[in-house]
């Protein structure tokens, strides 16, 4: 007999797939949650598992994926069943190498003819078929071994973010380099500031030079007035040194087309620099933005796995209520057969209740006959003997009818008295759960 492991938070949902695969022959195990399952399955090897999507615990995608980790369990079948089955459910299903996924509540004998036809396919001779195709569905499985829908979304945001800040990090360190070149620039700069002070010298130079020209053509008419010679030898010592000065002008000022010329380029230099400064200044604003930007995508991050965790626990309480839901309907069900059986035993009990009233009627009227019959005794009595027996007869017997049916009047009367109040409980008890199925819709409605 094929062993079935059946996996379900509901109990209504267990105790349905236990009865329809039971009827087709089949062995069945059953287990709460995915925890149990996988405890069952750690032991045992069984022919299929149905395993609902969501539990409390271990969802239905798990426990496909550790069937198809096992190298014992890897050829079992895996029939999963949802409340809800869309694309996503699809996706997830064909994610974790499950054999298909069937919707509940069941359908008629749809769990058994899926159950069957996936038995069937099982053991029938695998088809041959190349290895290499087989194998990339081990490599899915391995690595999904908790697969969730929000978990592709995460991976390609963190792969995101990881860019970001690598090429954050890359222009921190070429900002650094800029600083650290824009320091180099700025001593270029103070170099050049040096440069115009010894401009402003040599122009200082050439002044003095221009005043040693006056004082050479001072020194010229001192010559002449030969009257002055002390003054002549001063201003001879004079211009001597005023000659090397201007030696040292004029070779200072040979060097200055040179300097000139390194000062234009180290001008042109400082502009370049502070160009790309200037670029370098507003790329390092919108690493600035971006990184702003970062932290707003990391705390929405944040926030839709909140959203997310929150939505796991609204669905898990809502496949709990739903659940419940289901529970109360197979109750309700119950009920409303045993209250239209009550109806029909009511109308059964109005009928008998109908009779009684028409024996106590005839009841009525034999005790009539009986006063009369008594009344004709008496006259009789005085008037012959033989007949005053055949009446006495005769009245001693409907006597015994009339305690007949008195008898079954008060039956009748007290199994009418216990139906109505057996109906009053089954009343009430229908509309306890009546409320309760309402307030569980209600709920359900609002979450």
């Amino acid at each position: 007999m094929p062993k079935i492991l059946v996996a379900d938070d509901s109990i209504a949902v267990r105790k349905v797939a236990e009865r329809l695969l039971t009827e087709a022959g089949l062995g069945v195990t059953l287990a709460a949650n995915g925890e149990e399952a996988l405890a069952f399955l750690a032991k045992e090897v069984p022919d299929l598992i149905v395993s609902d999507v969501i539990m409390p615990d271990k969802s239905g995608y798990e426990v496909c994926a550790f069937v198809r980790g096992q190298t014992a369990l890897a050829n079992t079948p895996v029939l999963l069943i949802s409340g809800i089955v869309n694309d996503e459910v699809t996706k997830q299903a064909e994610s974790c190498h499950a054999d298909g996924v069937l919707k509940k509540p069941f359908q008629g004998t749809s769990l058994k003819d899926r159950v069957l036809e996936l038995l069937g396919k099982k053991q029938q001779p695998p088809a041959p078929a190349p290895k290499p195709a087989a194998q990339p569905a081990a490599a899915p499985v391995s690595a999904a071994s908790a697969p969730s829908p929000g978990e592709p979304i995460d991976r390609q945001t963190l792969e995101k973010l990881k860019q970001v800040e690598a090429e954050l990090d890359k222009e921190r360190r070429q900002t650094a380099q800029l600083t650290q070149r824009l320091s180099l620039l700025e001593g270029q700069a103070g170099r050049v500031k040096e440069l115009e002070a010894q401009s402003a010298r040599i122009k200082e130079l050439e002044a003095q030079t221009s005043r040693i020209k006056e004082l050479e053509a001072q020194a010229g008419r001192l010559k002449e007035a030969e009257a002055q010679a002390g003054r002549v030898k001063e201003l001879e010592s004079l211009l001597a040194h005023e000659r090397e000065q201007v030696a040292q002008a004029k070779k200072v000022a040979a060097e200055l087309p040179a300097m000139t010329q390194r000062l234009k380029e180290a001008e042109a230099l400082l502009k370049s620099e502070r160009e790309q400064a200037g670029q370098f200044k507003k790329a390092a604003a919108d690493l600035q933005s971006q990184a702003a930007r970062t932290q707003e995508l990391e705390g929405a991050l944040q926030k839709e796995r909140a959203l997310v965790a929150q939505q796991t626990q609204r669905i898990n309480e809502l496949q709990k209520s739903l659940g419940r839901v289901q529970e109360l309907e197979a109750a309700l069900n119950a009920e409303r057969q045993a209250a239209t059986q009550l109806v029909q035993q009511m109308t059964a009990m109005e009928k008998a209740v109908s009779r009684s009233h028409e024996l106590a009627q005839q009841y009525s009227r034999e005790q009539q006959r009986v006063e009369e019959l008594t009344r004709r005794l008496a006259d009789t009595e005085s008037g012959g003997g033989g007949k005053a027996k055949e009446i006495q007869q005769l009245l001693e017997a409907e006597r015994e009818r009339n305690a007949v049916l008195a008898r079954r009047v008060s039956e009748t009367e007290m199994a009418a008295q216990q139906a109505t109040k057996r109906f009053e409980e089954m009343a009430k008890k229908l509309g306890e759960i009546a409320g309760l199925a309402s307030q569980l819709g209600g709920g359900s409605k609002r979450a």
